[in-house]
């Protein structure tokens, strides 16, 4: 069992859990049972990875980032500020695997955007951006871009309406009954916040 309390200071990691070399994670993110961070991963501030979390190698979790448990981050996945990934939510990195051919010079690039929220177990199909403060239902399978703000749902998943960056689904007119915020859906079809002045 390792102590980390001198090398993370400020960190609070379980004993079960393994820390590679060349590793930073950020003051009071909290690791807890049985997970692995994989070398030149890169975990920000006030993070939470549930019990069997594993990330890396080579991958950046942004600050504020709860990822619970059961979930693997795979080298090709960047998280942003903010992200929430529900119990066993499911990443890829390779379109195409096959078990006797190695394909690490293959990995699609997927970014999660800064507030965007991913269901329990939730499939992202690898090179499929996720927009800011987009919700992926539980469940789901993301095989698209995800426009920020879009409520996706299904196998595959389609977008079935709108969420406020309060976590809220948007009615036609476009407030969120949460906070207030209002919204516009521009000529290209794209979600916007309106910025009060």
């Amino acid at each position: 069992m390792q102590d980390f309390s001198k090398r993370f200071p400020g960190v609070k990691i379980h004993k079960s859990s393994y820390i590679d070399k060349k590793v930073f994670i950020g003051k009071n993110t909290k690791i807890w049972h049985f997970c692995h961070v994989l070398t030149n991963s890169n975990i920000g501030e006030d993070c939470s990875l549930g019990q069997n979390v594993v990330v890396g190698p080579n991958v950046n979790v942004g600050n504020k980032v709860k990822i619970q448990n059961n979930v693997s981050v795979y080298e090709g996945i960047t998280i942003e500020d903010e992200v929430f990934c529900g119990p066993s939510s499911v990443f890829t990195n390779v379109i195409n695997p096959r078990s006797n051919i190695e394909r690490k010079d293959e990995f699609k690039k997927t970014i999660i955007r800064k507030g965007a929220s991913i269901g329990a177990n939730a499939t992202i199909i690898c090179g499929n951006n996720l927009g800011e403060y987009c919700f992926i239902a539980a469940g789901a399978t993301v095989t698209k871009e995800v426009p920020s703000f879009a409520l996706m749902a299904g196998v595959p998943a389609k977008r079935i309406g709108w969420m406020s960056k309060a976590g809220a689904v948007l009615k036609s007119n476009l407030i969120c009954p949460i906070d207030g915020s209002r919204y516009i859906l521009t000529e290209k079809n794209k979600l916007e916040l309106v910025e009060d002045e």
